[in-house]
């Protein structure tokens, strides 16, 4: 992830690929965290129109400016819900079967956790059937590990950051 300081605060670009193709990304999304009406912790989820413009430019900065909000598609019922837990942070995409996702030419709603901490990100994602909620793709054997292995914590613009004095 990295953060798209040129959108809305919070804005933060997400790619997802397999360690064997990673030029081809499955997944290529705008994270946005916000506080819903009774203070509780979600991020919005936005898919990319033509995301294919914007493959590996995680690590592309020319290209990442390129991203504009026109280019947004909200995901409708694909708003992770947010807690702390331990030493970091546990999403899950919000419950009810409303985030669809198309998965080679077949419909399913997604079922999506992680877990975040200073150090690594664990994260799951699974699609489902929505008639007969059959696991249709994603993990049988548990959670996919990721470790932090760069930092752009200094592309963060001072008026994201909280004052925790």
């Amino acid at each position: 992830m990295r953060p798209v300081p040129h959108l809305a605060p919070g804005s933060l670009f997400l790619e997802q690929a397999y360690a064997v193709a990673p030029e081809q990304p499955y997944r290529v999304r705008v994270l946005r965290p916000v506080l819903s009406g009774d203070g509780r912790l979600q991020i919005e989820n936005y898919a990319i129109q033509q995301d294919r413009r914007f493959w590996r430019a995680v690590e592309d900065s020319d290209r990442l400016a390129e991203l504009q909000a026109d280019d947004l598609i909200p995901l409708v019922g694909c708003t992770y819900w947010v807690e702390p837990r331990g030493e970091g942070f546990f999403g899950a995409v919000e419950p009810g079967c409303g985030c669809m996702v198309q998965r080679n030419g077949v419909d399913t709603y997604l079922v999506s956790e992680f877990l975040l901490t200073q150090a690594e990100m664990q994260t799951i994602d699974r699609g489902h059937d929505p008639s007969t909620h059959e696991h249709i793709w994603g993990s049988i054997a548990g959670v996919f590990r990721f470790q932090r292995e760069l930092d752009w914590s200094s592309e963060l613009p001072p008026s994201w950051l909280v004052d925790e004095a």
